[in-house]
């Protein structure tokens, strides 16, 4: 008896040892959680180097002159030093001390990049400097840095200021004087706008849509006509007034033009190269060497505010994205009130009305195939579809007049967003089919018990408590939309479109009109910049703001789905 069972106990032993290795749970365990921890590892670490780039790029630096060996000097921002190998052919011309830092480097030398402004003198911005070549570097506290509307940054040193003819030279010079010499320029420059951009926009506007009627007159009457004639001679009179009043506006804008150019700024560059500009072409200046901590953080916040703010300028490498902000929202808004109504309808008519059988499995496949389609396909049939078919035939029946430039036959914002919405349909239709899955049979059979009919039933209890899974589907379709570039290209986002498409003109919001967005931005910005050096930071805080911009429509969007997860929160029956 004792040798069977220590026989069972050797052989139970030996199976325990031998066993499967597949059957072993603590392999698959690690495994799953170390591709969790891979996953949160990336996603955190391309997170925060958008963060550390993004948040750094508008923060102000020192000043750097670097003396070289030929005599010359350099001015700049230090922008980052790399390693770099020499090609072959230049290897011979090299100094000594070039040729030694090669061989203890492994034929390697270093180099720095300095951000130099001045492209208008130079036709570049930014200047590799040899390691090699450096004598000396310091930090004068007479440089300035001094940002332009056009041609960039300048960088180097005030000569004199000249305000309407009284020069002030810099041996008397103060930051006050040019402050408030500023500020006044700053006020005519707006002037100038509002009159350009406001008073002369509105004049214009109103010749236009007086010739629109008139053209309109002369379709539907015909050019002989008695009524064609009263809207030629009444167009006329309208037409001398416009007239008059736009030459009045020009005449202003023209005198405070006159005014500016009076008040203007010498500098120079480290290299004495001087170049006078108008005092309002300045949009910020600062000692940059002479800046304490708190100045650098009024430079670094008035810089946020330009970018929230203000339009782009000098190839987008500079200024606002408030278009692109406005762009993004006002596209990714019309999409959600676009999909939601169609992917709730769709998703109930399947899933609460249809007879369930194969054509219902058939077009659920579909829908689901629709979902990895690409998005440059969208584009294309929303450029076909909406613009070309559905936008033409808008303009043959209610704006005629305005041929042969089209109003809705061409990309726009209307057109942009309604690609979008059928691009995110399948995922609102997919999670909206769940969520009513998702509501106890017990709940729809009980409401028809107590006399409701099949819609008061989905209206009054099914709809409300699958009301969180529609809403978990309109987030997912708002990130993936605000994030689309390839379908835009193609009905209505365009690279510059500084005039928001909202003005005091009827109907007021243009939904035909191209439209920025930040997405197309970060892409213009990466590879189609003259400048791919000023490009990169912008493009990092540019993607910045769209995540952030992103997440703080899920984030609204995720506050009304947990509410309603509480209001309708019960216990199955």
């Amino acid at each position: 008896m004792e040798n069977e069972t220590q026989k069972f106990l050797d052989s139970h032993v030996k199976r325990t040892r031998i066993s499967d290795f597949k059957a072993r749970g603590e392999p698959f365990l690690w495994i799953l959680g170390g591709t969790l921890v891979i996953g949160l590892l990336m996603i955190f670490g391309f997170v925060t180097l958008i963060f550390y780039n993004g948040l750094l790029t508008f923060y102000p630096s020192k000043i750097d002159v670097v003396k070289l060996n030929n005599g010359s000097s350099v001015a700049g921002e230090f922008m980052r030093s790399e390693v770099y190998k020499p090609e072959p052919s230049d290897q011979p011309s090299l100094p000594a001390s070039a040729k030694k830092e090669m061989e203890s480097n492994r034929g390697y030398l270093r180099r720095f990049l300095y951000k130099t402004g001045n492209f208008d003198l130079y036709n570049e911005d930014y200047k590799w400097v040899p390691a090699y070549e450096v004598l000396e570097n310091s930090h004068p506290s007479d440089m300035v840095y001094v940002e332009r509307i056009e041609w960039g940054p300048f960088i180097g040193k005030i000569i004199s200021l000249n305000l309407d003819g009284r020069v002030i030279d810099k041996s008397i010079f103060s930051w006050d004087q040019l402050r408030k010499a500023h500020e006044e320029a700053e006020r005519r420059r707006d002037g100038i706008k509002r009159i350009e951009r406001g008073e002369i926009s509105a004049v214009n506007n109103y010749l236009e849509k007086g010739r629109l009627a008139l053209r309109k007159i002369e379709l539907k009457e015909g050019a002989g006509s008695e009524a064609y004639a009263k809207a030629t001679e009444k167009f006329k009179v309208e037409q001398e007034r416009l007239e008059a009043q736009y030459r009045e506006l020009s005449n202003e804008a023209e005198a405070i033009r006159g005014k500016d150019s009076k008040f203007t700024i010498l500098l120079s560059d480290v290299g004495n190269k001087e170049k006078k500009i108008k005092v309002s072409d300045i949009v910020r200046f600062y000692p940059a060497n002479q800046l304490t901590l708190a100045q650098r953080l009024n430079v670094y916040l008035s810089r946020w505010a330009e970018f929230l703010t203000k339009e782009p300028r000098e190839a987008n490498t500079e200024g606002g994205v408030l278009p692109a902000i406005f762009g993004t929202f006002c596209m990714t808004v019309l999409m959600a009130l676009f999909v939601a109504p169609l992917g709730v309808v769709a998703a109930l008519y399947l899933r609460e009305y249809a007879k369930q059988g194969r054509l219902v499995s058939v077009i659920r496949i579909c829908v689901n195939n629709l979902a990895g389609v690409p998005s440059i396909v969208y584009g294309v049939f929303g450029l076909g579809f909406f613009a070309y078919v559905l936008g033409g035939s808008i303009d043959e029946l209610f704006f005629p007049e305005r041929f042969p430039n089209p109003t809705f036959g061409t990309g726009g914002l209307l057109w942009a967003s309604l690609t979008l919405a059928l691009l995110t349909v399948p995922v609102v239709i997919v999670a909206t089919e769940e969520a009513l899955a998702a509501v106890p049979q017990s709940m729809r059979e009980g409401s028809l018990a107590c006399g409701a009919s099949k819609w008061q039933t989905i209206r009054r209890i099914v709809l409300p408590r699958a009301m969180p899974g529609v809403m978990t589907g309109l987030i997912l379709a708002m990130a993936r939309g605000a994030g689309e570039v390839a379908p835009l290209m193609l009905v209505g986002v365009v690279k510059m479109a500084p005039e928001l498409p909202i003005d005091q003109f009827s109907p007021y919001l243009h939904l035909e009109r191209s439209f920025m967005h930040l997405g197309f931005h970060i892409y213009d910005l990466a590879f189609q910049s003259r400048n791919s050096e000023a490009a990169i930071p912008m493009v990092f805080v540019t993607t910045l703001l769209l995540i952030t911009l992103v997440f703080a429509m899920n984030a609204a969007s995720i506050i009304v789905r947990n509410r309603l997860k509480r209001k309708f929160f019960t216990g199955h029956f």
